[in-house]
């Protein structure tokens, strides 16, 4: 399997990275983003683009399978526009050029609650990017919904609350299908999702994505 890989300096990108170099089935791994993952490896090709010129680099994103782990927060992006643009426009068109290109299988990192027609923008935008992803035809697509992400050197205060919040509803029983889950473990359900022989099209939930992690390899 060839990998191609957007986002991969992410948090859940760089918890991919090494389990895609480990496993057996992936021959070849293209990264694609505004700065190269630290990672090296002969498996790694590193492509630096600019997002918002994928005429430059849409012939070059040629694989099997598609990870899309790109995503920024409206504090780092700016505004919302520009948060678009990244979360929304940028993994399109990646998912786009990889269909074009002849990619079977894509692995979406969505978000829990996605729904295009939420009144709230960010689910609103995830539920849009998985319907205008499906729309493009893919024989084999995951969209996983993870819930909140554990990342050890997490900088976000209110990410780092939330999280120790949700652990104390869990320890008495509340919203435990929304128990945190640690990036490391999302990257390998993301690598068993892509593995999944099966067509179609599947929406894994924070349940869902924890099950796919007893087929991890």
């Amino acid at each position: 399997m060839k990998a191609l890989v957007i986002g991969a300096t992410g948090a859940t990108g760089q918890a991919l990275l090494p389990l895609l170099i480990a496993a057996p089935a992936v021959e070849r791994i293209d990264s694609f983003g505004r700065r190269a993952p630290d990672l090296t490896d002969a498996k790694l090709h590193s492509h630096i683009i600019d997002f918002h010129q994928p005429q430059q680099w849409a012939d070059k994103v040629q694989g099997d399978a598609v990870f899309i782990c790109l995503g920024t927060t409206l504090k780092v992006a700016g505004s919302k526009a520009a948060q678009w643009q990244i979360d929304y426009q940028a993994a399109l068109d990646f998912a786009r050029a990889a269909r074009h290109n002849g990619a079977s299988t894509l692995v979406l990192v969505s978000a829990a609650g996605a729904n295009a027609r939420s009144p709230f923008f960010y689910p609103r935008m995830k539920g849009a990017l998985e319907e205008a992803i499906t729309a493009l035809g893919y024989p084999r697509l995951r969209i996983c919904r993870p819930p909140l992400l554990i990342r050890p050197d997490s900088d976000r205060p209110g990410e780092k609350i939330s999280v120790r919040i949700l652990h104390g509803l869990n320890a008495i029983g509340l919203l435990r299908s929304q128990r945190p889950l640690p990036v490391t473990d999302l990257a390998r359900a993301l690598l068993a999702a892509a593995l999944d022989p099966q067509n179609g099209v599947k929406t894994c939930s924070p349940e869902g994505i924890r099950q796919l992690l007893q087929k991890s390899p």
